[in-house]
């Protein structure tokens, strides 16, 4: 990996870090790669039972595009006609948060500053997202005359309701971190100093947790929000039939026929 962004796996936790705090953690190219490939290493790996996706320095979590950079690479799209900047959207954002968000595992966001633009949208492509007291949230799009990308038209609706996801993406603006609690947006606000622990501290949980009912759960949720109670029932049918064979069933319940707290395997 590039270390722009730095990737390490510790007792079933992958821990992502966006590093560039120089530039407010901007998604350059070099970045965007290195995001899109430890996202899937760590979706994909089955030893990683759980993800945690946060970023370097105080300031940002991340500011979406790094527009320096942009600038030059529209330039040259204007001299060779190729149109290739604009397909970051395809080969960069759409990947990143299809690991994201379909990882058979929870993962865990800590906002640890300003999540703007695709930052944003990577905030949301989380399962559960723990922000600093002094982090904010801004849409970020319409400011650069672009519609919203990195999954932001489908998540955003969801978490705070298709006509309050209208208004922030048409009329962009900062959300501290109690307006984004309040709105669903944030699901535990701590003071900045005290984020990275609480957010391993959630995160770590999560990974030493029954990891294939939290798959199912994913999946439940993702399914019921597009589909009717039927075909929801029948997908909860076979999702909790799943659930019922794994290892960490069985664990589950003789730990608490003998009392006893569950280790689960994960499987």
């Amino acid at each position: 990996m590039a270390d722009t962004v730095l990737y390490e796996v510790s007792d079933g936790l992958a821990t992502i870090t966006l590093n560039r705090p120089e530039a407010m953690n901007a998604l350059n190219v070099a970045a965007k790669v290195a995001l899109r490939d430890a996202a899937e290493e760590a979706a994909g790996d089955p030893a990683v039972r759980a993800i945690l996706l946060t970023a370097a320095g105080e300031r940002a979590f991340c500011v979406g595009q790094d527009l320096k950079e942009h600038i030059g690479l529209l330039a040259q799209d204007r001299e060779t006609g190729s149109g290739q900047t604009m397909s970051t959207v395809g080969e960069h954002y759409n990947p990143i948060v299809r690991a994201l968000a379909g990882a058979a595992k929870p993962v865990v966001a800590a906002v640890n500053g300003v999540a703007a633009g695709a930052g944003f949208g990577f905030a949301l492509a989380a399962d559960y997202r723990v922000v600093a007291d002094t982090a904010s949230f801004n849409t970020s799009f319409v400011g650069v005359a672009l519609t919203g990308d990195s999954g932001i038209s489908w998540t955003l609706p969801r978490v705070v309701g298709p006509s309050r996801a209208q208004d922030l993406l048409l009329f962009p603006r900062s959300i501290g971190a109690q307006d984004a609690l309040e709105l669903g947006i944030a699901n535990r606000v701590v003071p900045v100093a005290e984020l990275r622990a609480e957010a391993e501290k959630v995160a770590r949980k999560l990974a030493s947790g029954p990891t294939v009912a939290y798959a199912a759960i994913k999946e439940a949720v993702a399914f019921g929000l597009t589909h009717t109670l039927a075909e929801t029932l029948e997908k909860e049918d076979e999702l909790q039939t799943r659930a019922g064979q794994s290892e960490d069933h069985a664990i589950a319940v003789q730990a608490f026929v003998n009392k006893e707290k569950p280790k689960y395997s994960g499987r």
